[in-house]
């Protein structure tokens, strides 16, 4: 135990409240030990009678010193210490510490402080401690901090600020660096605060010296007289001087903000140059380029670049430093300086790429198209070490052969083309020539590039076009004469089955010459919509009874070794599409997907709708969020590579076989899809599988039906019964020209429109329509007419007779699109239109439509 004093040892450290240290004695334990022991050892042999006065005041005695330091310790007057706090070195280490400490109280009183710390709060003696606060008050400049230290030390938290304290009478300023921490980690501890104060005036004063030199360097580098610029390994620049910044007309607090490229600031290819130096580990290297540099206006300046990079133990590149010398002075200050500067323009911004290159293909100088073209065909960097390495291994030896012939001097070299090396199918043309004969130890040959690849492309592409657009003339043409056939077939058939009962033995037979009429006239169909010349009227469509109606077709497509799976979602919603379309696509998929499983396989054509929120989820590209109709086409083929995956619905584009494919089958899908308003996707994985994904618009027919209408359906729905359908009154009265060229076909028209009533004039060409006409007087109630005739073709037959007759009623039939003759007639011009091949029910349908259409 010590007692607390108030006294300070002369000789002992300056401190406030600073409590007396004292050294127990286990020695005098001892003696009180042994002086007790004895005292009851004398009162034992005594007698009890004589010794219980002398134990109970012995007693007596004990119990008083007891009370008294009870009463001591509550007061404070003793306290036991732990020995580590009175550790004299410790304590040393506190009182002699460089920096002011202090420790105060919950109220803020100071209960401990070092010399350093009056020194540095200018007390006298340890009378005249005060703490942070009151040393500091009514500075304006130290108050702010203060007062944030003081909110840290009431809360238990760390805090540190530097603050100026201005010097009094002219003297200089020092710095002062403020700490303040809880004492401990126990909730008593913490209300103690540990201050602590150092002058950091000599520290401030360094920082500001190396900031001074820093500056000055800087500004020195930025108003040198040469340009200065340096760019990071993702070609990002960095760093551009004050003169540069100035020739380009950047501002540089606008180049500091980042976001400038090399691309932006270099003109041409040139930043190719910059970037395609072949990495050597450890090494750093300095290569001279003349380039042209870009202004913020788009116009250039010729320079010439001391471009320093250095690489790291990997040979990954590190920042430049680029030395920027202007070379604009030198055309007109010196002829032959400005004659190479516009030579080195001349190099760098040709369109084609060139190089010099040694008797074993090593490229000694290039320019900067032929660096950026290596650099997209290597990007490690071979290609800028030999020239051989930019050209596809099968044709690399019609290279090494002209450039053998350059290097013994041969002239008239003719020009090589060859496949250029790289992931991507890209053709070059090579043209070759030789050097003096005094600089070919080091350069055997020039060597000039020009790629030809859009140019190969375009000319395939216009070699398949014309190849596409002959055959589609060809099946056009034969189209439109099975048109005549078919149509002719069909009305002969509907004439026998009016005239057959279905329990009449041929009845089956005449069914069957139906169908294979209707299967040939959409054959007849899809060679139309091939060559464009097809009108394509979309209709609403359930999916699931058009697939059904395509499994015998599909199956015969696919063959025995591929398994067709028809997988339908429930009550699928209707969509809007023409059939023909629709199986087209249908169709090209699956031949596609046949072909990529030569070995057999298993093809499934699923089907499901797709709602507004399931579509949002979807992370296909540019489909909007609405409801669709999907259909998946899978197989477990070959798949498609991920390289060529978003080539797959170009144009022209084919992967298979010469002669094996146009390229237009997919792209063909691609279009009816989106024309229908839809999107098409792929998800292919190499060896596993293609699927292809189809999202049709659902159709909703309450945006086409009268709301009566609606609710009529709606009820008969509801009631689980529709009504029936009347049978359409087809019959009707008039006069009907009727124009066409086949014999018997017009002789079958005819027949069938006077079997519902109609009154007929039949003419073989335009010329016998308009003297009927004639002889009419013009009245006449309707024209069915064909296009194509000899001698006067439809079109022409309409203006002619509208010459007659202005509100004349005309209905054309044709075997080709509604569209290949609507431009040849005036605008404005009212008709009907009629595909071929149709049946008898369908011409009399529009005959009767057209006659009471007002």
């Amino acid at each position: 135990m010590t007692v607390e004093t108030d006294s300070h040892p002369s000789t002992g450290p300056l401190a406030a409240h600073e409590p007396a240290r004292r050294g127990g004695s286990i020695v005098l334990v001892l003696l009180v030990a042994a002086g007790i022991v004895a005292v009851a050892v004398a009162l034992m042999t005594i007698g009890r009678a004589q010794a219980q006065p002398y134990i109970l005041g012995v007693l007596a005695l004990l119990a008083m010193v007891g009370l008294f330091n009870l009463f001591a310790f509550a007061a404070g007057i003793i306290r036991f210490t732990d020995r580590a706090a009175d550790d004299p070195v410790m304590g040393r280490i506190a009182d002699h510490a460089h920096d002011g400490l202090a420790v105060t109280d919950p109220k803020g009183h100071v209960v401990y402080s070092n010399a350093a710390y009056l020194a540095l709060t200018g007390a006298a003696s340890p009378q005249d401690v005060r703490p942070i606060e009151r040393v500091f008050i009514g500075n304006p400049d130290v108050s702010e901090a203060v007062f944030r230290l003081l909110k840290a030390a009431r809360e238990g938290k760390r805090q540190q600020e530097e603050v100026r304290i201005a010097g009094s009478d002219g003297a200089q300023g020092r710095w002062l660096r403020m700490r303040v921490r809880p004492l401990g980690q126990s909730k008593r501890e913490a209300k103690y605060a540990v201050w602590s104060i150092a002058d950091i005036t000599r520290d401030r004063e360094r920082q500001e010296d190396v900031f001074r030199e820093l500056q000055h360097a800087i500004e020195y580098l930025d108003h040198a007289p040469c340009g200065f610029f340096s760019v990071s390994p993702a070609a990002d620049v960095i760093y551009v001087n004050a003169t540069l910044a100035n020739w380009l007309d950047y501002d540089l607090a606008e180049i500091g903000s980042g976001g400038l490229k090399l691309t932006d600031i270099v003109s041409g290819d040139g930043a190719a140059l910059l970037t395609s130096i072949v990495a050597v580990p450890g090494e750093v290297k300095t290569e001279v380029f003349d380039i042209d540099l870009r202004m913020r206006g788009g116009r250039t300046m010729p320079v010439r670049l001391y471009h320093k990079l250095a690489f790291g133990a990997d040979g990954s590149p590190g920042s430049s430093r680029t030395l920027v010398i202007s070379r604009t002075r030198d055309e007109h200050s010196d002829p032959e300086r400005a004659a190479e500067v516009r030579f080195m323009r001349f190099f760098d911004h040709t369109p084609m790429a060139i190089a010099t290159v040694d008797r074993g293909g090593a490229v000694v100088r290039a320019n900067a198209r032929f660096a950026k073209l290596a650099q997209n065909l290597s990007p490690d960097g071979a290609a800028n070490k030999s020239i051989f390495r930019t050209v596809n291994a099968r044709d690399r030896g019609l290279l090494i052969a002209a450039i053998n012939q350059a290097a013994e001097g041969q002239g008239d070299i003719a020009p090589v083309e060859a496949m250029l090396d790289g992931a991507k199918e890209r053709w070059g043309q090579f043209f070759v020539t030789a050097v003096e004969e005094d600089e070919r130890d080091t350069e055997a040959a020039i060597v000039y590039l020009l790629e030809t690849t859009e140019r190969r492309t375009l000319e395939n592409q216009i070699n398949q076009s014309q190849k596409m657009d002959m055959v589609g003339q060809l099946a056009g043409g034969i189209a439109h004469d099975f048109n005549n056939v078919l149509s002719a077939i069909m009305m002969a058939n509907d004439f026998l089955l009016n005239a057959h009962k279905p329990t009449d033995p041929s009845f089956q037979d005449i069914m069957q010459i139906k169908q294979n009429a209707t299967r040939a006239a959409t054959l007849v169909r899809q060679l139309l919509a091939f060559s464009r010349r097809q009108t394509l009227r979309p209709q609403v469509l359930d999916l699931g009874d058009a697939l059904s109606d395509l499994t015998m077709l599909l199956r015969r497509l696919i063959g025995e070794k591929v398994k067709l799976d028809l997988v339908h979602g429930r009550d699928l919603w209707p969509v809007k599409v023409d059939v023909s379309q629709f199986e087209q696509v249908v169709v090209n998929l699956a031949v596609n997907a046949r072909d990529a499983m030569p070995d057999g396989g298993k093809l499934t054509v699923r089907t499901a709708n797709v709602t507004v929120d399931e579509a949002a989820q979807l992370t296909h590209k540019g489909m909007p969020a609405a409801d669709y109709v999907r259909i998946d086409i899978s197989d477990t083929g070959t798949g498609i590579p991920a390289d060529i995956v978003d080539k797959i619905f170009e144009p022209f584009f084919s992967t298979k076989e010469v002669g094996k494919g146009t390229g237009l089958g997919l792209s063909t899908v691609y279009g009816i899809v989106k024309q229908t308003g839809g999107f098409v996707y792929v998800d292919s994985t190499p060896g596993e599988g293609t699927t292809f994904r189809i999202f049709l618009p659902r159709h909703r027919a309450e945006l086409e039906t009268q709301p009566e209408a609606q609710a009529t359906n709606g009820a008969a729905k509801e009631a689980g019964t529709e009504p029936p359908k009347p049978r359409p009154d087809l019959t009707g009265q008039g006069t009907i020209l009727l124009v066409e060229d086949e014999d018997g076909l017009r002789s079958l028209n005819a027949r069938g429109l006077r079997s519902r009533g109609y009154s007929v004039i039949e003419a073989a060409n335009g010329i016998e329509a308009m003297e009927a006409l004639d002889e009419k007087d013009g009245a006449v109630d309707l024209v069915v007419s064909d296009v194509v005739m000899p001698e006067m073709d439809g079109p022409t037959l309409l203006r002619e007779m509208r010459k007659r007759n202005p509100s004349l009623k005309i209905i054309f039939v044709s075997g080709y699109a509604e569209e290949a003759f609507d431009k040849s007639l005036p605008e404005n011009e009212q008709f009907a239109f009629l595909p071929k091949p149709f049946a008898l029910s369908a011409l009399v349908e529009k005959v009767k439509e057209t006659m009471t259409a007002s």
